[in-house]
């Protein structure tokens, strides 16, 4: 068994091994392939500059992760045609399926990328051009294979002309219309020709053979060759459905109803779960994944020891259905806090409505779960993953809690992450993400921006300030960006383009989105007012970064928009970040 998922870079160690291990395959399965050639994989897929085009990487993994096989294909965005430059099955293991999955693989992302086609070259037939008995079974082989596609070679062109005179074995030029039977204009074909012959062959090929193969398209339409190897033209569609591994990896709190505070007036329940799901699951673009459980070593990184301790003693002892809301705020004194639990509550606390119940702290454990669940998905190589819990967490500081937020989920990611890259952690909840600032005010390392509501009117009222610009090694790192009391989607947008020009200029490897969908109309939390179309074009902007990001759900507390807001914003983001 196999999957295949995209490569974009090699910033991940999972996809530096990837790529490491097509390079070996390209050492054994092209042996006659120059050592440049090889060494260039990694450049190709980060500097399209220099390389003039677009290289498209798809590894198919066995279940251990090991590399069963690879395919490259260039994508000229200009022109519309992709140029498929390598496919192959690691040694031992062709026959076995892994060629033609991948090639299928190929024609999805092509059509997703409104490509007229896929060209590519294919040795011989033709016993003319092939005097070697054995390789031009091979070539039929290969031929054949390609033609169950509609791949057939261009006809009535001069492509096959050895650039020396007497050369055995040139390549046909191959052209795949994925199934859409469109002509192919003979103006487009001498572009994409030129095009090959220029970016990839200028060093072989001198400027008078590329005139000529290129004038030596004359028919319009361009003709392809007719089937040779099947009765009937009957070549297997291209798919468009989402191909798996650009579908989001949707993680939810599986316990998240555990913890449900029946009393009137406290907006953060169960519902806001389900209202989200039923919408989003409207779409093709998600893919349920299992959460796993991590080590508490994870919270305890961020989160101080006695706060972390206090919590999980505290709602271990408490009796079901039983709630402590904080009540008595001391001045803290580290060396005195308060003796009684239900006292001690205000010591850690920021506010009076977010109480401890038994299940607080398991639902906020597995909010965390979840969260570090999505963020491995990243690490193992998908682009974009959603944590779709409750309760929320940035509100939740280093040492205190509040704002219906036990752990700082989205910081406790963000930390995570650290361990492979930079990291920029984008609040757009309505409310500041004061947990988040506070977590990582010091560190240089994750820049932290965030858009709110201004605290001289909105929750938590204390922080959120534009003059708040980190500390230390931290100076710079922290954005607020307050805002006032009314905003339309245009006055945001403003706001999110400011943020994304920072996040730009930080160049992070990773973006962790703290989504909040409290910014809608009517949410009777917040004063703005979103609309869907304003959470999708929000959505298109954030995808445009085309970074591996994580989507950790805080707050959005109008059940009767919530999902179609949320669905709304990842088809913005999703479409965005794949260029659909």
């Amino acid at each position: 068994m196999f999957s295949i998922r995209r490569i974009y870079d090699d910033v991940l160690p999972v996809n530096r091994g990837v790529i490491a291990h097509a390079q070996e395959i390209l050492r054994v399965q092209f042996p006659a392939l120059a050592e440049k050639d090889v060494a260039k994989l990694p450049e190709q897929l980060t500097n399209p500059l220099k390389y003039q085009f677009q290289s498209i990487l798809f590894a198919a993994e066995g279940s251990k992760g090991d590399l069963q096989g690879f395919a490259l294909l260039l994508h000229e965005p200009q022109l519309h045609f992709g140029y498929l430059e390598y496919i192959s099955a690691a040694a031992r293991m062709t026959g076995r399926g892994i060629g033609g999955a991948l090639y299928e693989r190929l024609r999805e992302e092509a059509l997703a990328l409104g490509m007229v086609g896929i060209f590519f070259e294919c040795l011989p037939d033709d016993p003319a051009l092939c005097r070697d008995q054995e390789i031009l079974k091979q070539n039929k082989a290969r031929l054949k294979f390609y033609e169950k596609y509609g791949a057939r070679p261009l006809a009535g062109t001069a492509y096959e002309t050895p650039v020396t005179p007497g050369d055995d074995n040139p390549p046909y030029l191959v052209f795949d219309h994925l199934g859409q039977k469109t002509p192919l204009p003979r103006a487009t074909a001498q572009a994409v020709v030129r095009a090959i012959l220029e970016r990839k062959y200028s060093h072989l090929c001198p400027r008078s053979y590329i005139e000529m193969v290129v004038a030596s398209i004359s028919d319009d339409p361009v003709q392809i060759r007719s089937a040779r190897y099947f009765k009937q033209d009957t070549p297997l569609p291209a798919r468009r459905a989402t191909p798996a591994d650009r579908k989001i990896a949707l993680v939810v709190n599986d316990k998240h109803d555990i913890h449900h505070i029946r009393e009137r007036g406290y907006v953060e329940s169960p519902v806001r779960i389900r209202s989200i799901l039923k919408e989003i699951s409207r779409t093709d673009l998600f893919i349920p994944v299992k959460v796993r459980n991590f080590s508490e070593k994870h919270i305890r990184a961020v989160h101080d020891q006695g706060f972390v301790d206090y919590l999980k003693a505290v709602c271990a002892g408490l009796k079901p259905k039983e709630t402590v809301y904080p009540y008595v705020f001391p001045i803290r004194n580290a060396t005195r806090p308060p003796k009684e639990r239900a006292v001690r509550a205000g010591y850690y606390c920021i506010d009076t409505f977010t109480p401890l119940t038994q299940n607080a702290f398991p639902a906020a454990k597995r909010a965390v779960d979840c969260t570090l669940t999505a963020t491995r998905h990243l690490l193992e190589g998908r682009r974009l993953a959603y944590s779709l819990v409750r309760p929320p967490g940035h509100h939740a500081e280093r040492k205190v809690f509040g704002g219906f937020c036990y752990f700082a989920t989205a910081a406790i990611a963000a930390h995570y992450l650290t361990t492979y890259g930079k990291v920029a952690v984008l609040d757009i909840d309505y409310h500041h993400g004061n947990g988040t600032q506070d977590i990582f005010y010091e560190r240089a390392d994750v820049l932290t921006v965030s858009i709110h509501g201004h605290p001289r009117f909105a929750y938590p009222y204390f922080s959120g300030f534009d003059d708040e610009k980190g500390s230390g090694a931290g100076v710079g790192y922290n954005l607020n960006l307050p805002l006032g009391e009314h905003l339309d989607g245009a006055g945001y947008r403003e706001a999110l383009s400011k943020a994304i020009r920072r996040i730009k200029r930080f160049k992070p490897q990773f973006l962790v989105i703290a989504l909040g969908l409290d910014t809608a109309k009517g949410d009777p939390t917040g004063t703005w007012n979103l609309l869907p179309d304003n959470f999708e074009a929000n959505g298109r902007l954030l995808g445009a970064l085309r970074l591996p990001t994580l989507i950790v759900q805080e707050g959005g507390y109008d059940s009767k928009v919530l999902g179609v807001n949320a669905r709304r914003f990842f088809t913005g983001l999703w479409n965005a970040t794949f260029d659909a």
